[in-house]
């Protein structure tokens, strides 16, 4: 193994500067997320979710962007999980992208709200319906004996809906929406002087844009 404290990269692809952002973080998002789309990278929409509960260790895990607007970033999971308990004792949260391909970093702040029913529930009836049926074949973020006792849970649920054409959704599993007061757009530079250009909103819900230094 390469000794991890020699490994650099240096990053020279692109230059930001506060000029160059538009005045709405959520429309600068969607620019940079189009960019990342058109570039074929893999899962660009896969986001890290950190969390915090009343224990104060903070909690981090991959889940997917699944729609954005000017309320906020959405994704769905199962209220039950450990994020939701998280999210249910502290409803702040952060958000963070990596698109190591365009040297681009967007971190992202703000308050979590669940989704309404009827948003949830047309989620959940978009999915393949082997993702439904996981939904309930999995207590997420629970221990279980082995592979093979979830795989029975499965087939058990796989057999229970069998006959059915549409799997309800579970009552434990629905939407999340994160509405941002934070957002910063990291673009990779030579020598590490990288360019961090930040929007923040005040009390008026005004956003304030501004640079930080790398």
């Amino acid at each position: 193994m390469k000794p991890i404290k020699d490994l650099r990269l240096e990053y020279s692809k692109e230059s930001l500067d506060v000029s160059d952002v538009v005045s709405n973080p959520i429309q600068q998002f969607e620019r940079w997320m189009n960019e990342a789309l058109d570039a074929d990278l893999i899962e660009p929409y896969a986001m890290t979710l950190s969390t915090v509960g009343n224990d104060l260790k903070p909690s981090s895990r991959i889940v997917l962007l699944r729609g954005i607007s000017q309320l906020g970033l959405t994704f769905f999971t199962n209220y039950e999980s450990k994020k939701g308990q998280n999210l249910l004792e502290n409803p702040q949260a952060a958000l963070n992208f990596f698109w190591p391909e365009l040297e681009r970093q967007v971190r992202i702040e703000g308050t979590v709200q669940k989704t309404s029913l009827e948003e949830s529930t047309a989620y959940f009836h978009s999915r393949p319906k082997g993702n439904r049926l996981g939904a309930w074949a999995s207590d997420q973020s629970r221990p279980i004996e082995s592979k093979e006792a979830l795989q029975n849970k499965a087939q058990k649920v796989e057999v229970h809906y069998e006959n059915e054409d549409s799997v309800p959704c579970p009552e434990h599993w629905g939407g999340y929406r994160l509405i941002p007061n934070y957002f910063e757009f990291w673009q990779g530079r030579p020598s590490r002087l990288h360019d961090r250009i930040f929007y923040e909103k005040d009390e008026s819900g005004n956003w304030k844009i501004g640079r930080l230094q790398p």
